[in-house]
């Protein structure tokens, strides 16, 4: 079967025609796009259809944002697709539109082993639910049930449940962000801009000076990026106690995702910014958040925990769907 996949975010669209079985996805064409140089998605698939000749018998795209009766706004692009207005353009009875986070689940049976890093083994459950917590520009958080021979994801928003302090310093990160945001939702924290406000706090509240190299780097680039590379090279005290709280936080989130869904089939940390400070999220502090969760300890201590490290998961996932899914 002939598939036309997409995963749509913010920066960048990818975009590939896959020869799909019960075996699996073959690559036949791909190619990325720089989403905010085109007006539409439909113009970024038109542009990639009429540089190959093949005609998909299907079609599935993974978009970031709440998908509703087929159609979803964009929340970093502006743009509103609609599932109706792609089959019309690809003449397809039927073009699929699931979230980022489903396709992201969908694709991690395409994974091999070199795509992941284990950080807890475990023992995993083949039938088991697994869960997905994936922090990059925002936080995602996705589970799929085992049916039928395979996964099958279900959406969630559980990256907008209102975040919860463990400790006197996130008690007062909390207050922090409340004054700042209102309410303060998991993503306040797990994100890129989180990740900025942590390193704020802990700035505007005096527990570590400035350091002037820092804050200029952070003007002149994406500040995000500036903080885990400092703290990644040991370079500013303030930047590792930013990304050691953002770690610890990460870790108690995942847990709780763990217990949410009961995903004795493993937890994956998809998004950007896993990959990204590996060398740290192998250390203790990740782990001990994670498991520390009182007389349910035992049980999350033998789930297994990997990190995705293969950044086209979502787009494999939404050729995975189309195939699957599809009516």
């Amino acid at each position: 079967m002939l598939i036309l996949a997409g995963d749509v975010g913010g920066t960048s669209t990818r975009i590939a025609y896959f020869q799909a079985d019960p075996a699996g996805l073959t690559t036949l064409a791909e190619a990325q796009y720089k989403s905010a140089a085109y007006s539409s998605l439909i113009d970024i698939v038109r542009h990639f259809a009429s540089q190959h000749h093949i005609s998909a018998e299907r079609a599935c795209f993974g978009i970031a944002g709440p998908i509703i009766e087929g159609r979803v706004r964009t929340p970093n692009l502006p743009w509103t697709i609609e599932s109706d207005e792609l089959a019309a353009a690809l003449e397809l009875p039927r073009v699929l539109l699931i979230n980022d986070l489903e396709a992201n689940t969908y694709g991690i049976a395409s994974l091999k082993q070199q795509d992941l890093f284990t950080l807890n083994h475990g023992v995993a459950n083949p039938s088991g639910t697994i869960a997905v917590v994936s922090a990059g520009t925002g936080l995602g958080e996705s589970l799929a049930y085992f049916e039928g021979g395979i996964h099958h994801p279900l959406p969630s928003e559980a990256g907008h449940a209102d975040f919860a302090a463990r400790n006197e310093l996130e008690a007062e990160l909390l207050l922090y962000l409340q004054a700042k945001h209102g309410r303060v939702s998991y993503e306040r924290v797990l994100s890129g801009p989180g990740l900025l406000d942590i390193y704020r706090f802990l700035r505007d509240k005096h527990y570590f000076p400035e350091e002037e190299s820092i804050a200029a780097a952070m003007s002149a680039g994406d500040p995000p990026a500036v903080i885990t590379k400092a703290a990644l090279n040991s370079q500013c005290p303030m930047c590792g106690k930013a990304l050691e709280v953002f770690i610890s936080v990460y870790g108690a989130e995942a847990g709780n995702a763990a217990l949410r869904f009961l995903a004795t089939g493993g937890v994956y940390l998809g998004g950007g910014i896993a990959p990204k400070i590996l060398d740290l999220l192998k250390g203790p502090a990740f782990m001990l958040s994670f498991t520390a969760k009182g007389r349910l300890s035992p049980l999350v201590q033998s789930i297994p925990v990997h990190v995705i490290l293969n950044e086209k998961t979502a787009l494999l996932g939404a050729g995975r769907a189309a195939f699957y899914a599809h009516p």
